[in-house]
């Protein structure tokens, strides 16, 4: 890396900020533990995103086997990450519950929220990206800083170190490249995992340094992402990530159509008028989704008439109800209303790892899609001695086992019926279900391009995202509506790091002074454009249901679209580089500044 960056024709070198974020979910922690004398047990329901890892740390510190403890949730007000980790007021809640005898409830303030639920990003990245003659990148180093806090309260940092080394050649074809990343502690909150952790930090800094490197060498930024992009898959980047699918030329292309970029300059022409600068941004991301590479579903078949699928993810407002029901409804061929989901109950789901990374459809799709085929094949052998038919003979398709090439067939839930009373050899069970604990380390890579296009007030330096376009691959769409849901809310947090979020404390101190929504700004309603998503769905090869993870996509590439939109208003006016957020007092500065530079 070091050879090809000093041998380059051009180097292009940026050093950004990746601002600290506040984790402001909807609900704030909260839970309520009991103590069972009886049997021994405790009980725990909080708002979580992993009941099992949970009940597995508070065993280890309640010093009980995982058996004794219990952790329910219920439909959870949001996590992004932050609800992941066993905080210590579980632990003190259900401790006090049993010394004292009682149940106890503990809701978190939003105040405290501020003071105590694990923080995100803010990192220090300095970036050099290097090109030979003819516009091809031949290699990329990259330095990252990160304020770890205080301290390392769980191994989640893990997961922002191996997603960066997973996505730090972003959608090109990088042939060396140079990772290093330092931890340094400071007196604030510790650090965890945030929606699209390690990838928009990848990808930011990579689309930044393209964006400079273009207008440094005077080059179409949009022909030098063309020339650079992968383009046949899978594809194996330097760090050695495995590519699986996708058509990243034409996610872009069909982006900047969709956008209509051609017909931007009289849109900037007529924002002129207005007194008004008007910019447009590119932000193409990649994603690898999946996280821990395993997920358990069992699927059982009732004897009233139902489908019951406990599943280890656990719901915040995913639609993991809708659209787990359609994968299992779908692969056995039932009616979709037969079909109940059972999540986030450690006492009825045996094993499960959570709901993060962009993971529920890539893991746990495929592990319920997995449980379903393990069914039909101890259906049909039931089938086979209800119909009195060779195991050979006997076919399952929309619900029904038949003899080929005959009239006789028996429903699955008849047959569920007849194991239930007896009616089959012990041997085949009295239950007709199936369990899977889903295995598979490769990743499913969402990819796509975002389109930004904003006014600047250079006055104010108050800044507006009038439109907004996006072309995401998420794989197959299982219910496309749930996935279009999905990007909307991630663009929002993508958007509000990009303009107003900023989680600050004192230098001198240590105090946090943004310890409010009176101090700390997160995206309304009114702060948003209206989002146009496009869907195209390339399968991925990678698991059975051909998905790619769509929840962190919309959050990776919006920094880089609204940056990006923001510079190129500015540029006329001589503004080269601004940091997140881009809040009006800073781009006024930046304008100041490029009018009248420092000494």
């Amino acid at each position: 890396t070091a050879r090809a960056i000093a041998t380059a024709a051009h180097v292009t070198r940026l050093t950004l900020l990746d601002n600290r974020l506040v984790t402001c979910f909807m609900e704030p922690r909260a839970a309520l533990a009991e103590w069972d004398p009886a049997a021994g047990r405790y009980t725990l329901h909080a708002s979580l995103q992993s009941v099992h890892a949970l009940a597995l740390n508070l065993a280890r510190v309640l010093r009980v086997p995982v058996e004794r403890v219990r952790c329910v949730t219920a439909d959870v007000g949001g996590g992004f990450g932050s609800k992941i980790q066993p905080y210590p007021e579980y632990a003190a809640l259900a401790w006090a519950a049993r010394r004292l005898g009682r149940p106890l409830k503990w809701v978190s303030s939003r105040t405290e929220g501020f003071l105590t639920d694990a923080q995100s990003r803010d990192h220090v990245l300095t970036g050099e990206l290097a090109l030979d003659a003819s516009g091809r990148i031949t290699a990329l180093r990259v330095h990252t800083t990160q304020n770890l806090g205080a301290y390392v309260a769980t191994g989640m940092p893990i997961s922002i170190i191996l997603n960066m080394e997973r996505m730090i050649s972003g959608l090109y074809a990088i042939p060396a490249i140079h990772l290093t990343l330092e931890g340094a502690f400071t007196n604030t909150v510790p650090i965890n995992v945030y929606r699209g952790v390690g990838r928009l930090e990848c990808v930011y800094t990579v689309e930044r340094l393209i964006e400079r490197a273009a207008r440094e060498t005077g080059r179409d930024v949009v022909a030098l992402r063309r020339a650079n992009m992968v383009r046949a898959f899978p594809y194996r980047t330097a760090t050695g990530a495995v590519y699986d699918s996708g058509d990243y030329v034409a996610r872009l292309d069909e982006a900047i159509e969709r956008a209509d970029v051609a017909g931007f300059p009289a849109r900037r022409a007529a924002a002129a008028r207005r007194g008004r600068r008007r910019g447009l941004g590119l932000g193409p991301y990649v994603e690898g989704t999946g996280g821990v590479p395993r997920e358990y579903a069992e699927v059982r078949v009732l004897p009233s008439g139902h489908v019951e699928v406990p599943i280890g993810s656990v719901s915040q407002g995913q639609g993991h109800e809708t659209v787990f029901a359609q994968v299992v409804a779908e692969r056995l061929g039932v009616p979709f209303e037969t079909v109940r989901i059972v999540m986030g109950d450690t006492d009825r789901v045996a094993d499960g790892v959570g709901t993060f990374a962009s993971r529920s459809m890539v893991r746990g799709g495929s592990a319920a899609v997995e449980a379903s085929d393990l069914l039909v094949a101890a259906g049909t052998r039931m089938a086979a001695h209800l119909l009195e038919a060779a195991h050979a003979d006997v076919e399952y398709r929309d619900g029904a086992f038949t003899v080929v090439g005959t009239d006789r067939s028996i429903g699955l839930f008849e047959v569920a019926r007849a194991a239930a009373a007896g009616r089959l050899p012990a041997a085949l069970g009295a239950t007709l279900g199936a369990a899977r604990m889903h295995e598979n380390p490769a990743f499913a890579f969402a990819n796509g391009c975002a389109v930004c296009e904003v006014e600047v007030d250079p006055e104010t330096g108050a800044v507006e995202i009038v439109a907004w376009t996006m072309v995401d691959d998420s794989g197959r769409s299982v219910n496309p509506m749930i996935v279009h849901g999905q990007m909307h809310g991630a663009v929002a947090q993508g958007i509000g790091q990009a303009l107003i979020e900023r989680c600050v404390y004192d230098p001198a101190s240590g105090q946090l002074v943004s310890g409010s929504f009176l101090d700390y700004a997160i995206p309304r309603a009114d702060d948003l454009p209206a989002i146009s998503v496009t869907s195209r769905d390339v399968p991925s090869p990678t698991n059975p249901l051909g998905v790619k993870g769509a929840g962190e996509g919309g959050t990776v590439g919006a920094p880089g679209a609204v940056i990006h939109a923001i510079l190129d208003a500015l540029a006329p006016l001589g503004v080269a580089h601004i940091d997140m957020p881009a809040t009006p007092a800073r781009v006024w500065q930046a304008i100041q500044d490029a009018r009248s530079p420092r000494p």
